[in-house]
């Protein structure tokens, strides 16, 4: 952005999807978004993903109001709801591949291993769900980062055959299809692309009520939200889905069609692109 700047492109783009300072304190919090300020001022026009994160920017100091765009409802690139869709064949097979059987309420993460996922928050609610309910398994997908699958499975102890886990795939929408709820107990998050992708798979989400992730979720439409770093509150949100059938079918099926209304790919791609052609006319 500084060298484009310097030589005076005329159309300079920059898109916030997540902050890493927002979970960071002191100096590196300080620092970071002085950075953020700086490529802002710099941009001739600013994308934020999602109309809460555009929000939460404004309140940091980041943006002033008015300053950035959302395409549409917001997200990245939004969703292909023929590639995410509800798939019974994708659901068996996925299982047997796992080893889990087909009845077992199976609830998915997907993204980094690491902290600022919240995933050893996960990990603690689904200890406190085995010891209460057989059952019910745990699938992560992702890469390791600063949390490693071996340390998630001594915190289960006895329960740890009941978690089970995948490293980073290129169809996402295998293990998604075979999940009865995706969870993304995040601390950040620009938008959670992988709520939509799942809500599209006609999954519920149980999720952190953050910037970003109230745009991805309708709360207690298409999914339950809870406060962030709250384990009793994760536990609740996880055990009402699981133990409730009908009402997880009935989310899930309202989760799929928000999807495709919202954040299809074609709508939010077609947006992006009529956004770019009014930008070139301008200049």
């Amino acid at each position: 952005m500084t060298a484009a700047w310097i030589t005076r492109v005329p159309i300079r783009i920059h898109t916030f999807h997540g902050e890493v300072w927002a979970t960071r304190k002191g100096w590196r919090r300080s620092t970071l978004k002085a950075f953020d300020r700086i490529v802002a001022w710099m941009a001739t026009d600013v994308l934020t993903v999602s109309a809460s994160q555009q929000q939460f920017l404004v309140r940091e100091g980041v943006l002033v109001q008015g300053q950035s765009t959302v395409i549409g409802a917001g997200s990245i690139c939004g969703v292909d709801p023929l590639r995410f869709c509800p798939d019974l064949y994708f659901r068996r097979r996925t299982r047997e591949d796992l080893g889990i059987d087909q009845h077992t309420k199976l609830i998915l993460f997907m993204g980094r291993l690491n902290r600022d996922k919240g995933v050893l928050d996960l990990v603690e609610a689904f200890l406190a769900i085995s010891r209460r309910r057989p059952g019910v398994a745990l699938l992560l997908v992702g890469t390791q980062e600063d949390i490693h699958f071996s340390s998630l499975q001594e915190m289960c102890g006895a329960y740890r055959q009941r978690i089970h886990y995948q490293s980073f795939t290129s169809t996402p929408e295998r293990y998604m299809a075979a999940a009865d709820v995706f969870c993304l107990p995040s601390y950040r998050e620009g938008f959670g692309m992988t709520l939509i992708e799942a809500a599209a798979c006609s999954v519920p989400a149980v999720a952190s009520r953050i910037s970003g992730i109230v745009d991805a979720v309708s709360e207690g439409e298409t999914g339950l939200l809870f406060t962030p770093a709250n384990v009793a509150e994760l536990t609740q949100a996880l055990l009402t889905l699981i133990s409730d059938a009908p009402l997880c079918q009935r989310m899930g099926v309202l989760a799929r069609s928000r999807t495709v209304a919202l954040f299809s790919a074609d709508k939010i791609t077609g947006e992006v692109l009529a956004f770019y052609d009014t930008l070139s006319e301008k200049r």
